[in-house]
């Protein structure tokens, strides 16, 4: 289990906890601090965000910006891999792969999701991603490949 794993653990539980981990979470990774992810859930080959549709996330047709929608994704992929890759491994994003079947004009739920058989190999590890609309329809879907190694030695 990672630090950002342990951390999350000890905060959820707590009133107002996922909301300062989120906060946490994002200044750790600054670039997701653009979309203000709001973690809902996480635990080992899942986790799930929600980020809020707001001007600064909107492209010039006023629907989210598929780089922001892409962020939100990479931030859930980032959360799944912290709870997922195991004490002797590491991971870095090798590849994102994805497609935008809708128009996403409302906040967005964003999922990641792995399959537990991948990860104690190493290499690539493709981690499904996709984000919905308020009302249930994927707006973007694809996966983004984690290249997992052996940690070096100290």
């Amino acid at each position: 289990m990672t630090e950002t794993y342990r951390k999350y653990q000890r905060l959820s539980s707590k009133p107002l906890g996922k909301k300062i981990f989120s906060v946490a979470f994002a200044q750790f990774a600054p670039y997701f601090w653009t979309v203000r992810p709001q973690v809902r859930e996480v635990r080992p080959n899942h986790a799930e965000l929600s980020i809020r549709k707001r001007r600064a996330v909107q492209n010039h047709i006023g629907t989210f910006h598929v780089i922001a929608v892409a962020n939100g994704l990479e931030a859930a992929m980032g959360l799944l891999a912290e709870a997922t890759v195991p004490e002797t491994k590491r991971w870095i994003p090798r590849g994102m792969e994805l497609s935008y079947p809708a128009k996403a004009h409302t906040d967005l739920l964003c999922v990641a999701e792995s399959d537990p058989g991948h990860w104690d190999a190493g290499g690539d590890v493709p981690v499904k991603v996709r984000a919905m609309r308020t009302d249930g329809v994927v707006v973007v879907e694809g996966t983004i490949t984690l290249y997992v190694s052996d940690k070096p030695r100290t």
